[in-house]
């Protein structure tokens, strides 16, 4: 990490890996400024409920009695799709070792962390690959047949 990095850090949508076109689906997150920045990036959002084949879900949790939710919204992401839990920073009744003890319960691993705001927190929780469905795939070099 050098010194670019801290005077042009990379854009939060960029860190949250949403990309052009990415479908994305919003819940429990009031954040106009999030959600104006979101739509610049794509028109393929939907808030207050999780829209199937999601590349990427934004949930905002609070407590622990949230963290159920885990197990549906697991559903509705795409095989190589994730779930950023966005949680308020600095509360002892609810962290991120909760998060990532209870999405290891329903099949979710944790593979990073980042400040989402200047009071939230977020953890992006993904399907292991060793889980995922296996896709066929064409050898590389070989063309199809014309």
């Amino acid at each position: 990490m050098g010194l670019e990095n801290v005077r042009y850090p990379r854009p939060r949508l960029d860190k949250l890996g949403i990309s052009p076109g990415c479908r994305v689906s919003v819940l429990g997150v009031d954040d106009a400024i999030f959600l104006g920045e979101l739509r610049t990036r794509t028109d393929d959002v939907g808030v207050g409920r999780p829209r199937k084949d999601s590349d990427v879900v934004v949930v905002g949790m609070s407590r622990v009695a949230d963290l159920p939710k885990l197990r549906a919204l697991r559903g509705t992401i795409r095989a190589e799709g994730a779930i950023w839990v966005v949680w308020p920073k600095g509360r002892p009744e609810f962290r991120e070792d909760d998060i990532r003890a209870y999405g290891a319960t329903v099949g979710l691993v944790d593979v990073k962390v980042m400040a989402f705001s200047e009071t939230l927190s977020g953890l992006k929780m993904v399907i292991p690959v060793v889980q995922r469905p296996k896709t066929k795939t064409r050898p590389k070099g070989r063309r199809r047949p014309v």
